[in-house]
This record gives C-alpha cells, structure tokens and sequence, in this order.
C-alpha cells in the first residue's frame, strides 16, 4: 500500500463518487463543491490501483479530514487507518495547527476513536447521514 499527496483530484473524485454518491445515496451536489482545488489530497494504492482518498483542509488553527473513502472491495486491510494516519502527520508538519478535526459517519465512531480521535458536540445529518464531530489534539 501506497498513500501520497496527489493533485489527481478526478481520480479523487472518482472514489468518491463510487462510495458516497452511488454506494451512500449521497448526492452530487453534496459531494462536489468547490474545495477541492484549495485542499491537500492523499491518495491510496495497492498495486498501482487507486483504492482510497482523504481530502484534508485548513482552518483556523486546525486541520479538517473530509471526504475519507475506501473502496469496498479494499476494505479491512487497515487502508483507512492508513489514510487517517498520513493526514496526521502532514497536520503536524504545519506550525500553528493545534488539532485535527473531521465529522465521522456515527457507524464509524469508534474506529476514528481508535486512531486517538474524542467526539464532541450532538449528532447531525450531513447528506442525509448521521454524523458527529471529533477532534486530536496535536
């Protein structure tokens, strides 16, 4: 496995497309916007394929994860965890970055849980998909 920093937002957005718009029922124009050109993008390989991507952005001292994806048939081999763990670390090389934040699907609560992250604040539908916000500290 592979992950890197990309410019290649169409594949990118390829492997969004196929998770969240026609895997999730998200819809199009929830899932692209206009973001992605200011973003850092990790893209995931394994053997050369493309197979998962994060999408991370700045904010006002923090860094967001957003748009994390596997794709189906990649899942269970810890490229995920992978995908959270490289986005960490490119945080952690930007001065002034206090902490890490993303909004997780609530079924995967505890696997950002255990990658260090703590939930914070109610549930909330984003896309018709409940979420809760969760945060680590760097």
């Amino acid at each position: 496995m592979l992950i890197e920093e990309t410019r290649d937002i169409a594949t990118c957005r390829a492997l969004r497309r196929v998770v969240f718009i026609e895997e999730q029922g998200v819809s199009e124009a929830d899932e692209i916007d206009d973001r992605d050109e200011a973003a850092i993008h990790l893209l995931a390989r394994v053997e050369g394929e493309a197979v998962g991507s994060a999408r991370l952005l700045l904010g006002e001292g923090y860094g967001k994860i957003g748009r994390v994806c596997v794709l189906r048939d990649a899942r269970g081999q810890g490229i995920g965890a992978a995908l959270i763990r490289a986005a960490v670390a490119r945080f952690a090389q930007i001065a002034d970055l206090a902490e890490v934040r993303l909004g997780a699907q609530t079924h995967a609560l505890g696997f950002y849980q255990a990658l260090g992250f703590q939930a914070f604040g109610p549930i909330y539908d984003d896309a018709g998909i409940a979420h809760r916000d969760m945060a680590l500290r760097l």
